[in-house]
């Protein structure tokens, strides 16, 4: 329960004395309160009711975010890339990363309008520098087919992906049989953790079915989203959901989670495996990372606006590179005010205001 402060700068513009939030990570239940009239504003919406809102609830609202929803590798993972090569290990991400089809999942799934996505930096994010990010300028083209970790997410090149996916494998030692599915002589196991929430299953399980397309078998951990964080923190695990929504305005924010001693470095660069502070990461492991951590730190120290955003292409490239970073959409903002409720706002970045909010007699 939230109390009007009188002491606010513009008090007397407040109109509401109170509000009460509920906090719960169960979307259905939400939902559930909010079409009993318990709740006036949700920005949680269970994703199989998505579809039907857009088309025939008025109170339904989409704003746009600055963020990505994203497949996130343990590079540490012993049990996946174990005996290999850093490129070897890069390989099997990569060809993860092509056979999921994002354009089935921003259509079926999410159901939004979601963008599909091929970069961790996300559309709408400026580059300090006067333009977007993610539009080509006369300093920086953005990847295309020539460029190590770009691929086309789209529906069209679905086909071409998978194919790209299988060399990929057989270039490292996998065995694809005459239906071109991997042999039981090497077979390609994992499990995906997820934390509770219907989206994130319902997306979890369409990968799962893209992955199954050519035998690799992943399995499902959901988890409770405290147990999640810290397993995930901890490099306690091969592969996981992950997402990230802007704090401000540059890509820097985006890319400083990746360096060595960041505590959101949870696919653990730069690290020894089992361990959460810099050093020797595993041989299997992308090497030399304290390149990155230079990067970022020289970006952060770099006054020249124009020199700055090269800087900060160069240290996504490096980024994407890895392929531990799997993008799959760029997040929107779906929400549910009830048409009573006035003077609430959002921005990109996800936060609500409702210092200016009124609500009048349903």
């Amino acid at each position: 329960t939230y109390t009007k402060n009188p002491e606010y700068w513009d008090a007397e513009n407040v109109q509401i004395e109170t509000l009460q939030f509920m906090l719960s990570d169960d979307d259905t239940a939400v939902f559930s309160a909010y079409n009993a009239g318990d709740l006036d504003f949700i920005d949680t919406v269970p994703t199989n009711e998505v579809g039907n809102l857009i088309d025939q609830n008025p109170e339904f609202h989409v704003v746009d975010q600055i963020g990505t929803y994203y497949v996130g590798f343990n590079v540490n993972s012993e049990a996946l890339f174990g005996g290999r090569t850093p490129e070897e290990a890069a390989a099997i991400r990569e060809a993860i990363s092509l056979l999921i089809d994002r354009q089935y999942i921003v259509d079926t799934v999410t159901q939004a309008g979601q963008q599909p996505a091929n970069t961790f930096v996300p559309v709408g994010m400026s580059d300090s520098n006067g333009a977007e990010f993610r539009q080509n300028t006369d300093a920086y083209t953005y990847p295309d087919e020539a460029s190590v970790g770009y691929f086309d997410p789209s529906e069209d090149a679905l086909e071409a992906n998978t194919e790209k996916a299988i060399e990929l494998l057989e270039s490292v030692g996998y065995v694809f049989d005459e239906n071109g599915m991997l042999s039981e002589e090497t077979p390609l196991s994992f499990t995906y953790l997820v934390n509770t929430d219907s989206g994130n299953e319902a997306c979890a399980a369409a990968i799962q079915q893209d992955l199954s397309y050519i035998g690799i078998d992943m399995q499902i951990q959901t988890q409770d989203w405290n147990v999640f964080l810290n397993e995930r923190k901890a490099g306690n695990y091969d592969v996981c959901r992950q997402g990230w929504i802007a704090d401000f305005d540059d890509p820097i924010n985006m890319l400083e989670m990746w360096i060595s001693n960041s505590g959101n470095n949870d696919s653990q660069f730069g690290r020894p495996a089992g361990s959460t502070e810099p050093g020797q990461a595993p041989s299997y492991a992308p090497q030399n990372w304290a390149e990155y951590d230079q990067l970022i730190a020289d970006i952060k120290a770099e006054s020249d606006l124009a020199k700055r955003a090269e800087m900060l292409h160069q240290a996504e490239d490096m980024l994407m590179e890895t392929f531990a970073i799997v993008p799959l959409y760029y997040y929107n903002d779906p929400y549910l005010q009830k048409s009573n409720v006035t003077g609430v706002y959002t921005n990109t970045l996800g936060y609500k205001f409702f210092m200016f909010a009124t609500k009048t007699a349903a």
